[in-house]
């Protein structure tokens, strides 16, 4: 596809110090496009970008944000039961200010209309000229990451906690995620539509343990749980009991089959394919061998 370099298009990226927004953020620099980053610290993960410090719940830093922005990549605020309640005022002010394109980082689990992000979904396509909505499967870097109840847990006690049964998912690499993401803000059209976003494989949890344990070369194992010793092991980790219901329904939802579906997105959008679990395995072995492995 070919891509729009205007030099006054500039690109607003939330999340920026996350895994897909410090990813888009770096990619739309590489393609010549001003970026804004917007996070809660002071400092940009890129030192080549603008920076503002942006709160989702502080709307005296959102004028700052938004001055002189074109398009803008939208990550939900964390731990927040209700996203859209900060999320659409925000986006109406951005509309009223020349935004003129919004991706948004959403999910598989949620549909379009469903309260909180699906909400923000049906916005998007009912107010913003130009629009898309990523959807995502769970994120290969959970197992990587210690502040993720998962990547903790692996680390410390090779173990996996879930509630998912014999369910499939499509993990995919926060990297193809943002290249999604980074195509449907640089593309000269709007793609104007919702990308469900998966690996090239659906795995169960046991799959994953048994890919983590080679590349470890320690035992891995997943843990069959009921919903409720799920939640408790999450709740065990430090997230919030409303939250950690959440994520266990979330389980259940998995061992029903909702999330065992695989796409062609990635390929489709960007032209490259999307990386395998056992690539992305090999790639951070040291995380389960070696303190202060990094997230990659």
């Amino acid at each position: 596809m070919s891509t729009s370099r205007r030099d006054s298009a500039r690109v607003l990226v939330t999340g920026a110090t996350g895994n897909t927004g410090r990813r888009v953020a770096s990619r739309l620099a590489e393609l010549g496009f001003p970026v804004r980053t917007a996070a809660r610290g002071d400092r940009s993960p890129d030192s080549t970008a603008e920076h503002v410090r942006f709160d989702w719940a502080d709307t005296s830093n959102h004028e700052d944000a938004l001055r002189g922005v074109d398009r803008m990549y939208l990550v939900a605020p964390s731990f927040v039961d209700d996203p859209s309640v900060l999320m659409l005022p925000f986006i109406e002010r951005a509309v009223e200010r020349g935004v003129r394109r919004v991706v948004l980082l959403s999910s598989s689990a949620v549909p379009e209309g469903a309260p909180g992000l699906g909400t923000v979904h049906r916005a998007l396509r009912e107010r913003v000229p130009e629009w898309a909505v990523l959807q995502p499967s769970w994120f290969m870097q959970n197992f990587v990451d210690e502040r993720h109840h998962h990547g903790a847990s692996l680390k410390r006690d090779g173990l996996l906690v879930t509630a998912t049964g014999e369910g499939r998912v499509g993990f995919v690499d926060a990297r193809d995620i943002a290249e999604v993401a980074v195509r449907a803000l640089a593309d000269e059209q709007s793609h104007d539509t919702a990308h469900v976003i998966t690996g090239p494989q659906a795995l169960r949890y046991d799959d994953v343990a048994a890919v983590l344990s080679q590349a470890a070369g320690r035992p891995m194992r997943h843990v069959h749980a009921s919903f409720d010793e799920a939640q408790r092991h999450m709740m065990d980790a430090g997230i919030p009991e409303r939250y950690a219901r959440l994520l266990s329904q979330l389980d259940e939802s998995i061992r029903q089959g909702a999330e065992s579906q695989v796409t062609q997105t990635v390929l489709r959008v960007t032209g490259q394919e999307p990386r395998s679990f056992e690539a992305f395995a090999r790639a951070h072995s040291a995380f389960w061998t070696q303190a202060g492995a990094r997230v990659g």
